[in-house]
């Protein structure tokens, strides 16, 4: 082959490949042009979405949630500081969402905007946490702040929640209506002293993967 003839097709399959490779990794997501990621607000919708559970939902959810429970009499005009226990989210929906984000952001909005007006026992450390009580008991060894106390607190109130989904699917696309569902139960009398709900329904033509 001669040398003008190569140098002539040099930049041609250049052009080829420039144009064919993004065809091959069209599978992956597709951020805007010239943009290999883009970093986004949790409560903001992004460019990649589906129908299903998304962050910006989760915080709104867990924000209005936070809101709702400082604002009922028991915690707002509690004498003392009433302990609370997370129970296990009841996830009804067809997304295999990791549900115990909800509990957990709700924790920490509490914890952080309004310390003091409750506080959460640490349940799910509790084999270590009888560990250390044993270990302060026979002697073995002492607390920095009141080695006379090693006692458990006991909860006042159980804080749960549900996720139900209803689904439906047409030749349009796909609707998914999610109902979320809250509630404070009083770990003394069993009475659900609040709950509150949020629903969101989305629509598209896509359906997404969640994980």
């Amino acid at each position: 082959m001669h040398l003008p003839f190569r140098k002539a097709l040099a930049p041609s399959i250049l052009a080829i490949l420039a144009v064919g490779l993004p065809g091959c990794a069209s599978y992956g997501v597709k951020n805007p042009s010239g943009v290999p990621v883009t970093e986004m607000r949790a409560d903001e919708r992004g460019f990649v979405a589906g129908t299903g559970i998304e962050s910006q939902d989760l915080v709104a959810v867990t924000d209005k949630m936070s809101r709702s429970i400082l604002a009922i009499p028991q915690i707002a005009n509690a004498q003392g500081t009433p302990r609370i226990v997370l129970d296990p989210v009841n996830n009804e929906t067809r997304f295999p969402i990791n549900k115990d984000m909800f509990l957990d952001r709700i924790r920490i909005a509490l914890n952080t905007k309004a310390r003091g007006k409750v506080l959460f026992l640490a349940r799910g450390h509790m084999a270590v946490l009888e560990h250390e009580r044993e270990l302060k008991q026979s002697g073995q060894v002492t607390s920095t702040t009141n080695p006379n106390v090693v006692e458990f607190k006991g909860a006042d109130y159980f804080l749960t929640g549900k996720l139900e989904g209803l689904t439906t699917r047409t030749a349009q696309g796909t609707s998914d209506y999610i109902l979320y569902s809250f509630e404070l139960i009083d770990a003394r009398t069993s009475d659900i002293v609040w709950e509150d709900s949020a629903e969101i329904k989305k629509q598209g033509l896509d359906d997404a993967s969640y994980r």
